[in-house]
């Protein structure tokens, strides 16, 4: 096969790599194999990673045997718990394309013919997803599993429970140590958070657009059957290259819908609409991932109620068959002729997967509720959208009607409730912290735990062009704002005492204001922003909307792949 890692015996390209390669013993003779990326986002900071340097070896020595010739390259990778420590947690959605643009320089810059992705903590799949769409060389993402809770062995808590309780209790302004007990028990093995939060939300999508072998997840991190998976990632992978099927092949705009789909019917994060439009952008799809899930949702049972959205835990998911089960009972819903990196089709995979339990994953005709599990909204205070997470099934009101409070930063909000300045029928806002004016969008989660602390979380509605945290699931709490308020968007033009009306069954959200008074406001003027001369502020001067997945350029032209 022709390799575009290949030169001409004589050039310097050749010679020189050469000599780097074979000085790190590398046989002169396997230099004409293809060249494999193992991307792997291993670091010492969380749980998340703390494995994946094991698979790389075991990955190494696969590929090796069948004739790849791997090369471990390392990115950037930031942990949700503990990146969003810096700058209000804006370092954790610029690290996404931080991740994708570090994958670029590598790959390209080598001119490397293929990438196996570790994908692991939240924007660690999106990001190889995305790099994915962007180069165009063949790929397998390899979900690398979830990790072992307190919950799950017979202690009292996982990572969701340790987070949630840790931000109520800091309204009083300490953490007892009941709560620091239940933290040391949390977590009790490598991989992501237990519950079908981001991570997870994505390593499924990862299967359901076809770029992960079938059955991959969810996986608990270590086990035989992740094992099994990194092994046949492997050979999925020199598959690929043999046959030079790319991601563009794979990645296809009935591909994001089968991976709407399965978001939908598993209740997952409502952070996947942006990464999966992010890919979608990336893969040069002229598709609009916003107006599929608003579309698709109404038509689209959820088969699954998993922590935080219900009783189950993800453990008993991955034992009813995971995402190849969900997709064999979404299969009549499904574009069945989409490709996968396994060889076969949605169709065919899906087709040989066990049907599902009955009761951890359900049927289309006996489902556990036929209500969107992601609503988005649109309307005069979101025309672009915005994004509602409902429980499974949901017990609380479908629409919601109250006077604006709005606060400009996390903090501002937290003290508000700290003080008693929320009431219930409150529509509290949280503006000013979107993608541009963040920037990278602020994460609101302790807010919303905040309400929920005080009791007010079922009688407060929260608004913002921030984001939510995955495991998010308290009462109506309206996400992604779009237009955001440093936009030009109606969410800065509102005032403390507008009336704003959200209306889940009609997907709309609405300012109750007459718009020629709206439009004559003055505009929203941003609280002061600390230049950080830093990546901070190349992301606020590059990023665009979240209707194009917050992506750092515009719709991307041909690859450098796509020109050879």
């Amino acid at each position: 096969m022709k390799l575009r890692s290949n030169f001409p015996a004589n050039s310097a390209h050749a010679v020189t790599r050469r000599a780097q390669w074979v000085s790190l013993g590398i046989d002169p003779a396997e230099l004409e194999r293809p060249k494999v990326a193992i991307v792997n986002t291993s670091n010492d900071l969380a749980a998340c990673f703390a494995h994946l340097d094991d698979i790389v070896v075991v990955l190494k020595e696969e590929l090796h045997a069948l004739g790849m010739l791997p090369f471990e390259i390392r990115t950037a990778a930031p942990s949700d718990f503990i990146t969003n420590a810096g700058r209000g947690g804006r370092y954790v959605l610029t690290a996404r394309d931080v991740m994708v643009n570090d994958i670029e320089v590598m790959v390209e810059g080598a001119q490397l013919d293929a990438m196996i992705c570790l994908s692991s903590c939240d924007k660690t799949t999106p990001a190889h997803l995305m790099a994915a769409g962007r180069l165009n060389v063949p790929t397998v993402i390899v979900p690398c599993g979830y990790q072992r809770s307190g919950l799950s062995e017979g202690g009292e808590s996982d990572v969701e429970e340790v987070f949630l309780r840790a931000a109520q209790q800091a309204l009083d302004g300490k953490v007892d140590e009941s709560l620091t007990r239940l933290a040391d028990g949390a977590i009790r093995g490598p991989g992501v958070c237990s519950g079908l939060a981001t991570a997870n939300s994505m390593h499924m999508a990862a299967e359901a657009l076809g770029m992960a072998v079938t059955g991959a997840a969810p996986v608990r991190a270590t086990s035989d059957r992740m094992w099994d998976n990194v092994r046949r990632a492997a050979r999925a992978i020199t598959s690929l290259v043999e046959r030079e099927v790319r991601p563009r092949d794979i990645i296809t705009a009935g591909s994001i819908t089968n991976a709407v789909r399965t978001m939908l019917a598993v209740g997952g994060s409502i952070n996947t609409v942006k990464h999966l439009q992010a890919v979608a952008v990336e893969a040069g799809l002229d598709v609009d991932v916003w107006d599929a899930y608003r579309v698709l949702g109404r038509e689209t049972p959820t088969l699954c109620s998993i922590r935080p959205n219900g009783p189950h835990l993800i453990e008993a998911l991955e034992d009813a068959g995971g995402a190849a089960t969900v997709l064999h009972e979404l299969l009549p819903l499904l574009d069945g002729e989409q490709l996968t990196v396994d060889g076969g089709t949605i169709k065919q995979n899906a087709t040989a997967a066990r049907p599902g339990d009955g009761t951890v994953i359900r049927s289309l005709d006996g489902p556990f509720s036929t209500d969107p599990s992601i609503v988005v909204l649109r309307g005069t205070l979101a025309k672009e959208g915005a994004v509602v997470k409902r429980p499974i099934p949901d017990p609380g009101p479908r629409r919601f009607r109250g006077p604006a409070k709005i606060f400009h930063s996390r903090e501002e909000g937290v003290a508000a409730v700290v003080d008693g300045k929320i009431e219930a029928g409150d529509v509290t806002i949280i503006r000013g912290i979107g993608v541009t004016g963040g920037p990278a969008m602020g994460m609101i989660s302790a807010f919303i735990f905040a309400l929920d602390g005080r009791g007010l979380a079922s009688s407060v509605a929260v608004i913002t062009d921030g984001q939510m945290s995955g495991l998010v699931n308290h009462g109506i709490g309206v996400g992604e704002v779009s237009p955001e308020a440093a936009g030009g968007g109606a969410l800065g033009l509102i005032q403390d005492g507008d009336l704003i009306e959200i209306d889940l069954e009609e997907g709309r959200l609405d300012v109750l204001v007459d718009p020629d008074e709206l439009a004559a406001r003055p505009p929203f003027v941003p609280q002061e922003q600390v230049e950080t001369n830093g990546v901070l502020d190349q992301y606020r001067a590059t990023v665009q909307s979240l209707a194009c997945g917050a992506v750092l350029c515009a719709r991307p032209g041909p690859t450098p792949a796509q020109a050879q």
